[in-house]
This record gives structure tokens, sequence and C-alpha cells, in this order.
């Protein structure tokens, strides 16, 4: 096992992009990299609505260039193509970072998430409908594009990942936990002969994903269920199952563990990701280093092939806790 990227180490190797397609890929209706008609009119909103992050935009074209460029210009077409569909997200987006902001203030105090269970966390988040369309999600899915470290961990799935898929005759995949169906349709984009299951325990993720993925005519590719994994396993196994930052919202992440690795055909991959030291809303589960995930994979009876950090940003003093993204390669042990 090895890391192949640590944001936080200099001398660690950069994630160069991979060769062929670009990270999300550019479809065919026309948008370039050059076009940032919707670039900009999120440029202003921001501008506007969310001061605290003034520069977000230029600071990510300029540390990841024109495949970003391209990359948020076509989420932002195809998902938000309504001014006001787009202001809400951005209104979405400014109450869920400085909800975050707000609780990493009180973590870096107290040094532990508010003591929670996974069905208070639910009955907060998941099953809050309101909460979940116009804060969580719109929240999440432009946090994959505006902080580096959630962008990072997209270059790494894309370039890691990915590829094993492609070479597959009929690649299928699991996501368990789509959130917002990023990750499942960055799979969908680049390898376009795979088929997707998509599993969740929230309704409005479901939808949200689904809105997600018919924006970019992915969905008929596209199956998805409400369905709890551990308690009612699915019966076929694929060759490809995804999982990201779902094990810090459980009490027992090694069983959702077990629970993916016997969702993985014997010579299939994970990739797996979490969440450390990140007082979200629905984190009950603390990780304060990549360590503590890598032990429980083994736990889990997962081999980890190479795994990926960064931290958000850097720590404003020493021994102060900063979120960060961890994400593995797996494979199944048997």
């Amino acid at each position: 096992m090895k890391t192949l990227y640590d944001a936080n180490d200099p001398t660690s190797p950069a994630l160069a992009e991979p060769k062929g397609n670009s990270l999300i890929g550019i479809d065919e209706d026309g948008i370039q990299p050059m076009t940032r008609e919707y670039t900009q009119a999120a440029q202003a909103l921001i501008e506007d609505q969310a001061r605290f992050a003034r520069g977000s935009i230029e600071r990510a074209s300029a540390e990841f260039g024109p495949v970003w460029d391209a990359a948020f210009e076509q989420l932002l077409a195809h998902v938000y193509p309504d001014p006001a569909a787009m202001g809400d997200a951005v209104k979405g987006y400014a109450a869920f970072a400085v909800d975050s902001m707000r609780r990493q203030r009180r973590f870096e105090k107290e040094r532990e998430y508010p003591a929670k269970t996974f069905a208070e966390a639910a009955q907060e988040v998941y099953l809050n409908d309101e909460y979940m369309q116009t804060q969580y999600l719109p929240g999440l899915l432009l946090s994959h594009y505006l902080w580096s470290h959630h962008y990072l961990q997209l270059q790494y799935f894309h370039r890691f990942f990915l590829p094993s898929m492609a070479k597959q005759a009929h690649p299928r995949f699991a996501e368990v936990g789509i959130g917002t169906g990023v990750y499942s349709r960055i799979a969908l984009q680049t390898v376009p002969a795979a088929e997707g299951f998509g599993y969740d325990l929230s309704p409005v993720s479901v939808r949200f994903t689904r809105a997600h993925l018919e924006a970019f005519g992915l969905l008929g590719r596209y199956n998805t269920n409400l369905r709890d994994v551990i308690e009612h396993p699915p019966e076929d196994q694929l060759g490809h199952v995804i999982c990201v930052e779902v094990l810090e919202h459980l009490e027992d992440p090694v069983a959702l563990m077990r629970a993916l690795k016997n969702m993985t055909n014997s010579d299939g991959k994970l990739f797996i990701t979490a969440a450390l030291n990140a007082a979200n809303a629905d984190h009950i589960y603390l990780y304060r280093n990549a360590e503590e995930v890598l032990v429980q994979a083994a736990d889990a009876g997962l081999h980890v092939e190479h795994y990926y950090f960064a931290n958000a940003y850097p720590a404003p003093n020493r021994g102060v806790p900063v979120p960060g993204a961890m994400a593995m390669v797996c494979t199944p042990e048997r």
C-alpha cells in the first residue's frame, strides 16, 4: 500500500491529469473550455450572497486550470441553467458553508463531535426534505468544485479508479450513499459503456441525483434504490463499488465496509472515502487521521492498494484540527 498523493506533503507528486478525456469530460452540446457564461453568473452571485467565498472561483481556476473551468461550466449549464435555480444553489452553498464553519469552530475548542446517534442525524439531515433540498445538497455539490481538497479527490477518483472500470467489457458499478450523484455522473460520463446502481437512505438524495443525471442525459444507464445495504444487501456482486464520505455518518463504519466488500466481485475494486476532523451536521464518527480509516479497512477484509489525503486548508495554529479528505482504492480479501 502506498500514498499516491498527500496535499500536505511538499514532496508528494502532484495529481497529474490522465491522458485522454478530461476529468469530467466535455460532451457534444457545445460547452467548450472558453465558454464561461454560467461561471460568471455564479461568480456574481457569490460576490453578492456569499461574500466570505469571494475569489473562490478565481482561485480554483488558477489552481486547476482549463480542465476545471470546463468542468465547472458544464455542471452549472446542465444542473442550474435557470438564473433563479442558480441563485438558490449559491444561497444554499453559502448557508451550507457557514454552518460548516460554525460547527468547525466549536470542534476546534472541544475536539469532539457533539454526541449524536445515526437516527438523530437522519432526522436532522437526511429525512429533512427542506434542509436537504435547499442547503445540504446544493452546498455539497458546489463544494466538489469550490473546495480544493474535494476537487483533488475527484481527480484521484478519475485517475486511479475509473481506468479499471473502463477496461471491462460490460462495466457495472454501484454507489452507496449517492448524495448529489456527482461521482456516479462522472463514472457514467467517463465510461460510456457503464451501467450504474445508486443506493441511499434519503428520498431527497435519490430525487436530486436522478435530476442531476437526467440533466446530463445519463439516467437511462442508472438505477436508484432506497435501501440500507447493511440490513438489505443487494443480491448481485459488481465489478466496482463507490462510497464517498459515508463512513463518518455511521456509528459502525466497519459494518458498512464489510457490506461494500460483499457487494464487490472477488476481482473487483472499491473506492471508499472518509472525512477527517470535519464537524458537519451529520458527522457522528470522528476520524482524526487517515491511519484510523486504514485500520478499519483491514478489519473489514479490504486490501488498500493506495490512498489519497488532503486538508481543506493549512492549520491556523499548531495542533488545531483541520477538515481533511481521505480516499482509498481497495480490493476484497477473500
